[in-house]
């Protein structure tokens, strides 16, 4: 992936809504056949970001190029773009194959080309033969394959995603997240999504750019946003994370030494001393699934630290556990997975927490 050319580029955009500044100054770069999500809160200027490409607003100073070429100059209707929107804008009165192959009539080709275009393109969303039915009559997934189907008819070089499963119910929304996946596959376009869902970032991107506030916070693969946040923010935002409170010792090109409350004396490595300093109180932080109960008989090459069980969330395959650790106030929230022979512990329990230092981030 980091061979292919830049698709879209951001230079120094800045966008302001009279003295709202909704955009503060990103700039990033989107990879051709690149899946990329722009994610974080309400408000954070995600969707503004998305329309600044799709050429539905304008941008305050800055640039933004699409295939090497400035889009200063150039209107929604001429850019390599098309947008999937969160509403779907399916026309109710028209059949399925009149919705798909509305963008082409004014294309040159003939009514069997266009027709032919328009069944290339529901078998590529998984409806071949649905081009007769009646347009109102299709579920919410259905509706938004139609709408995807629509967009890429017209082979853009970008599709753009504003939110388009949100109106789903959670197990359709899982499933066309794995669709969606194999759809950029296989057409192999650049897929630009908009999303406040962390969990459908992490499932559907190669690269991920976290926005708070108007500013892109990180931009990384899925992985390194989740293992190695940047900042307490991000932190907090992707998934769950503990925050122990702890006191910096010490600093070096190795790495740097602290006591953390609850697990004691502990080193990190580089990597998991991020630079950025946000002016808080330094906290580690660490997932619930590098926490482990350790079992009676059950021996560990980990480092422990006692505990007291506060409270049990069962979820079926997982329980999740909130424990006071190391004899202090601090509570962490460890999840464990549910396996035969492995009992669901009551809130009381006095437990060991196995945990590693490789899974600490240090924040400040």
């Amino acid at each position: 992936m980091t061979d292919k050319p830049t698709m879209i580029e951001f230079r120094d955009v800045h966008k302001y809504y009279g003295d709202y500044h909704a955009l503060r100054g990103i700039s990033a770069t989107i990879r051709a056949g690149e899946f990329f999500s722009l994610l974080g809160p309400s408000g954070c200027g995600k969707t503004t970001l998305l329309r600044t490409i799709a050429g539905f607003e304008g941008i305050s100073s800055g640039a933004v190029l699409i295939d090497s070429k400035d889009m200063a100059d150039v209107p929604a209707n001429k850019r390599p773009t098309n947008m999937v929107f969160q509403s779907y804008a399916i026309f109710p009165h028209m059949s399925v194959a009149e919705n798909v192959g509305f963008g082409l009539r004014r294309d040159p080709r003939s009514k069997a080309d266009k027709a032919k275009a328009v069944e290339e393109a529901l078998e590529m969303v998984g409806l071949k033969g649905y081009g007769t039915r009646a347009a109102h009559a299709l579920s919410g997934g259905q509706r938004q394959r139609v709408a995807l189907a629509r967009a890429l008819i017209l082979k853009p070089k970008v599709l753009l995603l504003d939110e388009p499963l949100s109106a789903l119910d959670k197990k359709m929304r899982e499933h066309m997240q794995v669709e969606l996946i194999k759809l950029q596959r296989q057409v192999g376009i650049t897929f630009v999504l908009v999303t406040h869902d962390q969990e459908e970032a992490l499932v559907m991107s190669d690269r991920i750019a976290v926005m708070f506030e108007g500013e892109i916070a990180q931009l990384a693969d899925p992985e390194t946003l989740y293992r190695r946040p940047a900042t307490r923010k991000v932190a907090d935002f992707i998934g769950t994370m503990n925050f122990i409170p702890c006191t910096v010792l010490s600093e070096s090109d190795s790495g740097c030494e602290v006591e953390a409350k609850g697990l004691g004396r502990v080193h990190l490595d580089p990597g998991q001393c991020p630079p950025l300093r946000g002016g808080a109180d330094p906290v580690v932080g660490l997932r619930p699934e590098t926490l482990t109960l350790v079992y009676p008989g059950q021996t560990t090459t980990e480092r422990t630290t006692p505990g007291v069980i506060d409270e049990v969330i069962y979820f079926g395959d997982m329980t999740y556990y909130d424990v006071y650790i190391g004899g202090t106030d601090i509570e962490v929230r460890l999840s464990m997975r549910n396996v035969p022979g492995r009992p669901i512990l009551e809130v009381g329990a006095k437990v060991d927490v196995a945990w590693s230092p490789t899974a600490l981030v240090l924040f400040r």
